[in-house]
C-alpha cells in the first residue's frame, strides 16, 4: 500500500443559505481545494461526494455528484455518491485515501455537502430521523411536522446519564459551548461566531432537558473538499504535505464505535493520544465532546469535565479541542462535516489557521460520528494526519 497524503483543501461558507444548493456550495469548497493543491482538474482521476439527506430536503435522491459536476471538467471521471449519515463527507474521504493507497488512482477528490436549510423547515428534521432505524422509531405520519432534530432526543439521554454518573454538570456542558464558540469567533467560514456565556448558553431555550439551544449543533448549509494523492507526488508540488498516518471506520462495535476506531487508528500510526497537538471531535451536542476525551484516551472514563475546566482543551492548553468551532459553532452540515474536519486539520498542520493557529502544530487526530444505534455513533471514523 502507497502511503497516501492531503495535497489540498478547500471549504464554503457555512451558515443558513436558502436555495444556495448542492452545486453552488460544492464548487466552491471543490474549486478552493484544487486551488490550494497545485494540482488541476485534469489531474483528478476520481470523485467521492458525501452527503446524507438531499434526497428529502432538496429532493435529489439519486446521481448527486453527478448533478453538481454537471458540465464540468471532472464530469467525465468515475463518481461515487456515499452516503453514511453524519460521516458521509468522513466516508468519501476514507474512500478517496483507499483509491490512492491501493494503486488505483493517483488523484482523488473527496467533497462533502449539504443544503439541509428550506422553506420548508420540517424536511432537514424529518430527514433526521433516517439516521436511526425506523423500525424502532416509526415512519413519519402523513402531514405531522417535525420541530427538532430526533438526535437531539437520544443526546438528552446521553447528557443525563454523564451527569448522574460522573458528577458533571449543566454548567460543563455550557463551557464546551463556550469554547467552541470562542474558537469560532476566529474562524471567517464558521456559521455561530458571536462570543457567548455560560450563563447565555443555561438561560437559552431548552430543546430537551439537560440539552439548552447552545449546546445542540444547529441546522447548516455547506461543503467542503479534500484533494488527496501519493505522498510521493505530494512532494513534487509546491505546497505544505500532510501525511495521512491513518484512516480507520468502525462501525456498530457494540455501542462503542469511537473507542475502536480511535484504537484501531492508534494501532496502525503507532501513535497515542498523548502525542497529538490538536483534536476535531463529533460535538453534534456538548455532552458528546466531553464524552469523547475518555473515548480516544485522552483521560480516564468520566474525567472529561476535569480537562475543560483546567483549559487543557481550549486554544492555548495542551490538547486544543475543535479549534475550528466544532459542530456546535462552525455547523454541522451533515454530509460536510467530516470534510470540514479535516480541512481544520490541514489549516491548522500548514500554519494557516490565522489567530485560531496551534503553535507548531504537527500531529493532528479527527472523529468524524455517524448515525446513532444502541446508544452511540451507527459509526465512527478516526483519521490522523501528520506535517511532513
Amino acid at each position: 500500500m502507497r502511503k497516501v497524503a492531503i495535497a489540498g483543501v478547500g471549504m464554503s461558507q457555512f451558515g443558513k443559505q436558502i436555495g444556495r444548493g448542492l452545486r453552488s456550495l460544492s464548487l466552491d469548497a471543490s474549486d478552493a481545494a484544487m486551488k490550494s493543491s497545485g494540482l488541476d482538474y485534469q489531474d483528478v482521476q476520481r470523485v467521492y461526494f458525501g452527503n446524507a439527506i438531499a434526497g428529502t430536503v432538496v429532493q435529489q435522491d439519486m446521481i448527486k455528484a453527478q448533478v453538481v459536476f454537471r458540465h464540468h471538467p471532472v464530469a467525465d471521471v468515475p463518481v461515487f455518491n456515499v452516503e453514511n449519515a453524519c460521516a458521509s463527507g468522513g466516508s468519501a474521504f476514507q474512500l478517496a485515501v483507499e483509491a490512492v493507497a491501493s494503486g488505483c488512482v493517483d488523484v482523488a477528490l473527496a467533497v462533502g455537502t449539504e443544503q439541509m436549510h428550506h422553506l420548508d423547515r420540517s424536511r432537514s428534521f424529518n430527514a433526521l430521523r433516517g439516521s436511526t432505524d425506523i423500525d424502532d422509531i416509526g415512519e413519519v405520519e402523513p402531514g405531522s411536522v417535525s420541530a427538532n432534530s430526533i438526535l437531539m432526543d437520544f443526546y438528552a439521554g446521553v447528557a443525563q446519564s454523564y451527569l448522574d454518573r460522573f458528577g458533571a454538570t449543566a454548567e460543563d456542558f455550557a463551557r464546551v459551548a463556550v469554547k467552541n464558540r470562542m474558537h469560532a469567533s476566529h474562524n471567517p467560514l464558521a456559521y455561530l461566531r458571536t462570543p457567548q456565556t455560560i450563563e447565555d448558553v443555561l438561560r437559552a431555550r431548552v430543546i430537551v432537558p439537560p440539552l439548552t439551544l447552545p449546546m445542540c449543533s444547529p441546522v447548516t448549509d455547506g461543503s467542503a473538499a479534500i484533494v488527496v494523492c501519493s505522498l510521493e507526488m505530494a512532494k513534487t508540488l509546491d505546497v505544505p504535505a500532510i501525511l495521512i498516518r491513518a484512516c480507520k471506520n468502525a462501525s456498530g462495535s457494540g455501542g462503542h464505535p469511537v473507542d475502536v476506531a480511535a484504537r484501531q487508528a492508534y494501532e496502525f500510526s503507532g501513535l497515542g493520544p498523548q502525542e497529538f497537538d490538536l483534536f476535531e471531535l463529533h460535538d453534534a451536542a456538548a455532552p458528546a465532546e466531553l464524552m469523547q476525551y475518555h473515548e480516544i484516551g485522552l483521560c480516564p472514563v468520566g474525567e472529561g469535565a476535569r480537562l475543560l475546566r483546567d483549559g487543557v482543551t481550549q486554544l492555548g492548553g495542551r490538547y486544543p479541542v475543535n479549534t475550528s468551532g466544532g459542530l456546535l459553532s462552525r455547523g454541522h452540515p451533515l454530509g460536510a462535516t467530516g470534510c470540514a474536519q479535516i480541512y481544520e486539520l490541514v489549516t491548522q498542520l500548514r500554519g494557516q489557521a490565522g489567530t485560531r493557529q496551534v503553535d507548531g502544530a504537527r500531529l493532528a487526530m479527527a472523529i468524524n460520528g455517524g448515525g446513532w444505534l444502541d446508544g452511540s455513533y451507527a459509526l465512527a471514523i478516526a483519521t490522523i494526519l501528520e506535517r511532513q
